[in-house]
This record gives structure tokens, C-alpha cells and sequence, in this order.
């Protein structure tokens, strides 16, 4: 028989970074899961990704038991560390901070594919473009088809 939903928590944690101090520890907190046995296990399947921000669903069930799945970085990250940039600028459309190829867009595309809610890699490509050009970044070259 299948447990039951109490709640689902959405976070961004940076990998194998993860302690109970805020954000990790009110969220959980509240909803009577055990932080430090959350914190133990995502570190442990973090350990490879240090550093990087990553968003995690957090599963937690009426007998105060949960699961976890951990995504893959926001689009926007990944655009950041690609074109080598800061930030994103705070007037996307006149103020550009950065350019990036096709070709990293693609790749962008590939790691963010499960994510996503789009079928073909085109499309995922036109989704990861679309994050670029709101954040003041210049998509450069002609999109591969």
C-alpha cells in the first residue's frame, strides 16, 4: 500500500553544502522531518557535484518518512558559468553582459533535457536561448537545425 502525501517541499541546495541552518532547516523543520538525516544523505549523493546549485524535491510522507529526487542546475546557472559571467543584467534588453554559442546552448540543452517539458532537443535549445536573451546574454551564430 502506498504512503501518504503530507507535503513536497521545493529547494535549491548547493551540492554536498547542505546543513540545517537556513533555508534546509525551517522548511523540513516545520514539517517534522528528521534535518539531519536529510542533510547526511543528500550530501552523500552530492559529493560529486560541490558547488553547484541544485534544485531538489523533497517528498514527505504522514509518518514523517521522505524521498527526495535531485534535478539538474536551473538553465540560468549554467548560462552563467558558459559565458563566464557574474549575473544576469538587470535590463536584459539594452544592456547585454555576455554572448554564447549554439553550441553551448545545445549542451545546456542536452544536461537540462529530462527537466524539461519538451520532446525534441530543438526545442529544449529554443527554451535555454529564450533564458539567455532574458538575462541580457547574446546568443551568437546560427541555430543548428
Amino acid at each position: 500500500m502506498a504512503k501518504e502525501i503530507a507535503a513536497l517541499i521545493k529547494l535549491q541546495v548547493k551540492g554536498g553544502a547542505a546543513n540545517p541552518s537556513p533555508p534546509i532547516g525551517p522548511a523540513l523543520g516545520a514539517k517534522g522531518v528528521n534535518i539531519m538525516e536529510f542533510c547526511k544523505r543528500f550530501n552523500a549523493q552530492t559529493q560529486d557535484k560541490a558547488g553547484k546549485v541544485l534544485p531538489v524535491v523533497i517528498t514527505v510522507y504522514a509518518d514523517k518518512s521522505f524521498d527526495f529526487i535531485i534535478k539538474t542546475p536551473p538553465a540560468a546557472v549554467q548560462i552563467i558559468e558558459a559565458a563566464k559571467i557574474q549575473g544576469g543584467s538587470g535590463t536584459p534588453h539594452s544592456k547585454k553582459v555576455g554572448s554564447i554559442s549554439w553550441d553551448q546552448i545545445k549542451a545546456i540543452a542536452t544536461d537540462k533535457m529530462p527537466d524539461l517539458n519538451c520532446f525534441t532537443l530543438d526545442s529544449a535549445m529554443s527554451m535555454v536561448a529564450g533564458t539567455a536573451r532574458s538575462m541580457g546574454v547574446t546568443v551568437t551564430g546560427e541555430k543548428p537545425f
